[in-house]
């Protein structure tokens, strides 16, 4: 239904806007377009990969930041307790206890409490101090790509100031302190912003399936619910861990209406699903997605079906990684029961994790904007740069 396309969408987004002669000032991440479309005619969507950056990411963006105001959901902050030596895990681990917090997002805080409780006596002594700290969280999970991308991001964007060079030591920390919190704003208020960008996307009486819990995914369909459009969910079970019934259970809440189906009924199902979305764990620089296991079969088959498969992910997952195929992952394995005694002699796959190559994604909703996969590319250079 072209109507509903995602090209179409977009499109008329910007149609939308041009009527009503908005001008909003250009993001941090939007880009001056200097291939504007030459053709009206000729929907945007498939015009070069600036142009199509262009269309997507000024003023979509910007009225979607504007939407969650200031501050949604306040973060509380956290006290250290004087009698106890700083140590940056226990900073992590206490961020982690709070309930709907990304253990990204709770690295990000723990480094920027680094910066407020460091001794040092000179930038030196500091930079090597958030270098050790950063170390120190990423070898904690070392196969948690949005924990390692999390802590790359946070030391490039604080430490990415010409400033620092000409500013005494409580003035260059103060603007570190500044740029830290700054950093954990964006990163916390990530998902709000993925969930106003992609409303569009999601009409009155279509089927969504989901595969396992995301807490992103979640957020979308929370606020889906809550603008009153009417839709349901395909869940699948998600094993080895089954987070596929917690989303379940977390949509029957809000009167979702939900079906929870086996792995292995993804083909059977697929031709009443109208769109597919899913989190993931990392996004790669080809523009593909590193995701829970059973994430690249469920793309195959809706490619093959002709459904579109969307992407909710926050920037601090955007990997510096080029995986070519399955094996170039790091192993994360888990532990999986059958139910049944299986003999010594059975191997058994214990991966957690797959790649999807980007050729079987359509959109990326990011808090950067909505993107191709061809356009990741350009804004990790952005990001690490």
């Amino acid at each position: 239904m072209w109507w509903r396309s995602a090209s179409f969408i977009m499109d008329r987004q910007q149609n939308e806007a041009a009527l009503k002669g908005d001008t909003v000032a250009p993001t941090d991440s939007s880009i001056s377009n200097p291939n504007p479309n030459p053709n009206p005619m000729t929907s945007a969507y498939y015009e070069t990969r600036a142009a199509h950056h262009g269309v997507v990411t000024s003023d979509w963006l910007a009225q979607a930041q504007a939407a969650i105001g200031p501050d949604p959901d306040p973060l509380p902050q956290l006290r250290p307790d004087p009698d106890k030596p700083f140590s940056v895990i226990n900073e992590f681990n206490s961020w982690r206890k709070q309930p709907h917090l990304a253990e990204a997002v709770a690295a990000i805080r723990a480094l920027a409490a680094v910066i407020r409780s460091s001794q040092a006596t000179t930038m030196m002594q500091l930079e090597i101090e958030l270098k050790k700290a950063s170390d120190s969280l990423k070898s904690w999970d070392a196969t948690s790509i949005s924990l390692t991308a999390g802590c790359d991001l946070f030391m490039r964007y604080v430490t990415r100031t010409s400033a620092l060079e000409y500013e005494d030591l409580n003035s260059a920390k103060s603007r570190l302190i500044e740029r830290a919190e700054k950093f954990g704003e964006i990163s916390y208020k990530a998902r709000k912003v993925i969930a106003m960008l992609s409303q569009d996307f999601i009409f009155d009486g279509c089927t969504i399936l989901v595969h396992g819990f995301s807490r992103v995914v979640f957020e979308v369909l929370k606020l889906a619910a809550q603008n009153k459009k009417l839709f349901r969910v395909f869940c699948t079970e998600g094993r080895p861990d089954r987070t596929g019934l917690r989303l379940s259970n977390e949509l029957a809440k809000l009167d979702v209406p939900v079906k929870l189906l086996i792995d292995s009924a993804v083909a059977y199902t697929m031709d009443e699903v109208d769109m597919v979305f899913v989190g993931a764990d990392g996004v790669v620089e080809s523009g593909g997605i590193i995701n829970m296991m059973g994430t690249y079969q469920i793309a195959l088959v809706a490619h093959g079906m002709n459904k579109p498969v969307y992407v909710a992910a926050e920037s601090y997952k955007f990997a510096r990684l080029y995986p070519l195929d399955q094996k170039d992952l790091a192993p994360a394995l888990r532990p999986i029961d059958f139910g049944v005694p299986i003999p010594s002699k059975v191997e058994v796959e214990r991966s957690a994790r797959d790649y999807t190559p980007p050729q079987y994604l359509t959109l990326l909703f990011t808090d950067l904007g909505v993107l191709t996969p061809s356009v990741v590319s350009d804004e990790l250079i952005q990001l690490y740069l």
